[in-house]
């Protein structure tokens, strides 16, 4: 993915570009007290499989009832946007810049997979969350599950 600024990405690569977050983000336990990704990801994954259902079925279940219509459209409207709020939420974070204490465990983690003898591509521009997660899933891939201990 190329790296444009935030202002000028469509609402479908923000889409996209959570749904990327989500898959590149590691599931650690460990991250989870400091990073609100791991519930935000677990609740996402779960609206993307339930939601869909659920708003069919309210909108079948009204017209066979012979219920209200627009109430069921706009709860099956609603079913429908909880998926896309975090997908959403992901991809805006995804490409927010590191601040800058989270800037110096960034670099810790990138020396740290260095030193262990990975090759790593130069670091373009200001940091994103995006770049936290890619160098996260690497080293927890790499380096011995102790690393964060060290930091």
């Amino acid at each position: 993915m190329t790296s444009k600024p935030t202002g000028s990405v469509s609402w479908f690569q923000i889409f996209q570009r959570g749904q990327h977050y989500m898959k590149t983000w590691p599931s650690d336990k460990r991250l989870a007290p400091m990073f609100p990704e791991n519930r935000i990801s677990t609740a996402t994954r779960f609206a993307v499989r339930i939601m869909p259902p659920i708003a069919v079925f309210t909108l079948t279940w009204q017209i066979a009832l012979g219920g209200q219509l627009g109430l069921a459209a706009a709860t099956a409207i609603f079913a429908c946007s909880l998926p896309m709020q975090g997908l959403w939420w992901l991809g805006r974070r995804s490409v927010t810049p590191l601040p800058p204490g989270l800037l110096g465990w960034f670099h810790d983690v990138r020396n740290k997979l260095a030193e262990s003898g990975q090759a790593l591509a130069p670091i373009e521009g200001t940091p994103t969350y995006q770049s936290l997660a890619d160098v996260l899933k690497r080293a927890f891939k790499q380096l011995d599950k102790t690393f964060l201990d060290d930091l």
